[in-house]
């Protein structure tokens, strides 16, 4: 606790010691679930990280026996960028209890 009269560092002094979110690399992880086929991820991966289809025939495998995978790996405004897509992919109309989008996370 502080004392009156103690300085308090300035917000530009707090702001300058935090590491900044754009330091990188960031890495988008996709979670398995039970509510998205194979094809499902396959094509939501083809589409929004443009990968051709056997990068993304193996991130669907790795999901399904890892429980994750990482999908991107870079900068943070583009791994935002992908991850907000995944996250606003859809449900998988393949399968009715398929509600929404894939799992996905924003990692350091």
């Amino acid at each position: 606790m502080t004392s009156f009269g103690a300085s308090q560092p300035s917000i530009l002094e707090e702001t300058e010691r935090k590491p900044r979110l754009s330091d990188g690399p960031w890495k988008v992880v996709l979670w398995d679930d039970d509510f998205h086929t194979y094809e499902y991820v396959i094509e939501m991966l083809m589409d929004v990280c443009q990968m051709p289809w056997e990068k993304a025939f193996q991130h669907a495998v790795e999901v399904d026996t890892r429980k994750k995978t990482i999908v991107f790996f870079g900068e943070l405004e583009h791994a935002e960028f992908v991850h907000e897509r995944i996250l606003n992919y859809g449900p998988d109309p393949r399968m009715s209890s398929s509600k929404g989008s894939m799992t996905a996370t924003l990692e350091q």
